[in-house]
């Protein structure tokens, strides 16, 4: 499997394709990284430095690809955090010269906008841009709960009305859509969910949640699951090996009392999921 992977990329830690580019390569896959912005760290420590990518540039970088004659052999576009129109539209054009390329092709989109606990954090036009221009056009998304009601205009919070949230953001174009950070009022204590939901049906895990803040995990999640389900069509599996590998991460993150994520410790994780984590129908 090849995925061209359009995202931002840092020097000290992991977010953008500098998280999911590794995890994606101890699974096997093939990775063409294009990169967004070239940060020494990511912005939520208050202070970087380095450039963001002028959309001609990222541009250039996809038509030299385009030239070698990789684009019939790509499977996957992954995109995440997208911080400009400009980026949006480069991602779009190479998404259709892709699947032009490669009919079978498909385009994951994580669409990043914010969470739950700090608000949307992106340029006003990017919550438009996703959601009349991106999403449409995308085949799986992974939006966590607050960014999937941003999408659809509801406030996805029981099961019943994530489900019919997620099924409002599938009728704008992706037939696949993963949730994240699933904080249902009636779930345990101390525990967070995943719902993946297809034209097939829909799929729950739980898990404890980890009480920390790790930027890149989300950047993670969206390119294991696109490459598992991408690889085997089935979701529920892609649903039980990716939460096992991000909570694995994240607890050995967390026992480090490091900020940034182990991403390369933790890589037998990503290799040899141990699917310690029940993944339930729900519909």
């Amino acid at each position: 499997m090849k995925i061209l992977s359009i995202q931002s990329a840092v020097a000290y830690g992991h977010v953008g394709n500098s998280a999911a580019v590794f995890p994606l390569q101890r699974i096997g896959v093939e990775v063409l990284p294009v990169y967004t912005v070239n940060f020494s760290n990511h912005t939520g420590y208050g202070a970087w430095r380095g450039p963001l990518i002028p959309p001609a540039d990222v541009a250039e970088v996809l038509t030299g690809i385009e030239e070698r004659g990789a684009f019939p052999d790509i499977d996957v576009v992954l995109s995440g955090y997208q911080g400009s129109e400009g980026i949006g539209d480069v991602i779009l054009d190479a998404v259709a010269r892709v699947k032009s390329a490669n009919p079978s092709a498909i385009y994951s989109c994580d669409p990043v906008m914010g969470n739950a606990r700090s608000g949307c954090f992106v340029a006003p036009a990017i919550p438009i841009l996703l959601r009349e221009r991106v999403v449409p056009r995308a085949d799986i998304i992974t939006p966590n709960q607050f960014e999937l009601g941003f999408l659809t205009g509801t406030e996805p919070d029981d099961l019943a009305s994530t489900l019919a949230s997620a099924d409002l953001a599938r009728e704008m174009g992706p037939r696949t859509a993963l949730v994240t950070s699933v904080e249902r009022p009636d779930r345990p204590e101390g525990t967070i969910e995943m719902l993946a939901v297809t034209d097939e049906g829909a799929w729950i895990v739980q898990t404890p949640q980890i009480p920390m803040k790790a930027n890149g995990s989300g950047d993670v999640t969206a390119a294991l699951f696109t490459a598992h389900f991408r690889e085997t069509g089935d979701a529920a599996l892609a649903l039980a090996r990716t939460t096992s590998s991000v909570f694995d991460l994240l607890q050995n993150t967390f026992d480090s009392g490091e900020r940034e994520l182990r991403l390369v410790e933790s890589q037998d994780a990503y290799a040899h999921p141990r699917l310690q984590f029940e993944v339930r129908q729900v519909r």
